[in-house]
């Protein structure tokens, strides 16, 4: 039976990094909510530049950000922790200040500040699972994880809607989100460096969760996992991440012609249900390999694309209620996707190699999240059939890929499927 999972705050935020590690990811998380969503609008509106060019510069950004993870990995597997969470900060500072001095009309200048920001926004995931991993272990470190993902959610939620009501202001407004943010970041490095979590691979021991039925965790004298079928599975299961924020809008105003309001209402309430849920439905599945739960979240996700599709074939006055509804099954199999992935690395990487398993699997999550605007904006345009039936069997295959591989990442037959479990 897996060992108990102590979800109470004060033990949560104990194993989560500390008070101090907390303000940290609450007040990036808000600086973040702050400029992110307008980032675009700050492009074309304070530099005058074209909507194509600006979205092209920041999605290059953030693939060619992706470049970084070796590296964070690298420096991960030294011992750095906190270090690097406060580093990945400290690089969207330079970001922000580069967008600040960028003059009207500079591609170049913006095309750098979306670099950095890309980096920073990309090394952060990994870093601070790794520094998480190194203060809690087991089953409690899958909710200090979840409870990590709850709180930065809830910030980027805040920032958010402060940033909508700043709007009003126009340009200026928008320069002084980007100063706010700027300080929001530096503040938070300040406070996540204070935390000095450092690791010594050499000496360490085990990350042993040693919870999940049938199997213990990866030991130091373990060779790196082979992760190739989850890698592949991750790029697809992200893209669950971007249904509430790019597919649903897509869907319901320029091809159903329904009031904005219900693409606000599916996004707050997703922000909502992540905030409240995450960490409870990650306890509950506790009692459950990991593995298993990431395929279970792949057979939720499959089932919400589904209804969706189902959805956009009723009445013009039912599709939107219908959408929403199903809505929240999509987001129920995000949380049980983001409370068990990461989870699932860190219980498979030996604690030499932690580092470089989070920067593989961050450059899968980066990846997916960078192709599937794209993807689905592709998709959609050829039909509600192309669009969910496509997302349908891609992540029902991924989720059989998922639960057929064993912890080593290799293929599992029949029987050994049985037998072993993670």
């Amino acid at each position: 039976m897996p060992n108990a999972t102590n979800s109470r705050p004060r033990a949560l935020l104990r194993a989560s990094g500390g008070p101090r590690y907390a303000v940290a990811l609450a007040v990036d998380a808000l600086g973040t909510g702050l400029l992110r969503p307008f980032l675009l609008l700050y492009g074309v509106t304070v530099l005058g530049l074209s909507a194509p060019v600006t979205g092209t510069t920041m999605t290059a950004g953030i693939v060619v950000g992706l470049v970084c993870m070796p590296a964070v990995g690298a420096w991960l597997d030294r011992g750095a922790r906190s270090t690097v969470v406060a580093a990945s900060m400290l690089v969207r500072v330079l970001g922000v200040a580069l967008l600040l001095a960028t003059p009207t009309g500079n591609v170049w200048m913006f095309a750098a500040a979306a670099l950095f920001l890309g980096i920073g926004n990309q090394a952060w995931p990994a870093a601070h699972a790794a520094l998480v991993s190194t203060i809690a272990h087991g089953r409690e470190r899958d909710a200090a994880l979840a409870g990590g993902r709850a709180l930065r959610n809830a910030g980027l939620g805040a920032g958010g809607l402060l940033a909508t009501a700043c709007l009003a202001g126009g340009t200026t407004a928008l320069r002084v989100l980007a100063v706010v943010t700027g300080l929001a970041y530096l503040t938070a490095a300040a406070f996540a460096w204070s935390v000095h979590v450092h690791a010594h691979p050499a000496t360490a021991t085990k990350t042993a969760s040693g919870t999940d039925p049938g199997t213990a965790e990866a030991g130091d004298a373990e060779p790196a996992p082979r992760m190739g079928a989850l890698l592949a599975a991750n790029v697809i299961y992200v893209f669950c991440l971007n249904v509430p924020e790019i597919a649903l809008p897509l869907v319901l105003v320029t091809q159903m012609h329904a009031s904005p309001v219900w693409s606000a209402a599916i996004f707050v309430a997703n922000t909502v249900l992540v905030v409240t849920l995450q960490v409870p439905v990650t306890v509950l599945l506790s009692r459950f390999s990991r593995r298993s739960v990431l395929a279970l979240a792949g057979v939720v996700l499959t089932a919400s694309y589904l209804g969706f599709l189902a959805a956009a074939a009723l009445g013009y006055g039912w599709r939107a209620p219908a959408i929403a509804a199903v809505s929240v099954v999509c987001t129920l199999g995000e949380i049980i996707y983001a409370g068990s992935a990461t989870a699932l690395v860190t219980a498979m990487a030996p604690a030499r190699v932690l580092g470089r398993a989070l920067s593989r699997f961050q450059l899968s999550t980066g990846f997916g999240l960078a192709v599937s605007p794209a993807v689905i904006t592709g998709l959609a345009s050829r039909g509600q059939f192309a669009l969910w039936g496509s997302l349908a069997a891609a992540t029902l295959l991924s989720a059989s890929a998922v639960r057929r591989t064993g912890p080593g990442g290799h293929r599992l037959s029949s029987r050994r499927h049985r037998a072993v479990r993670r």
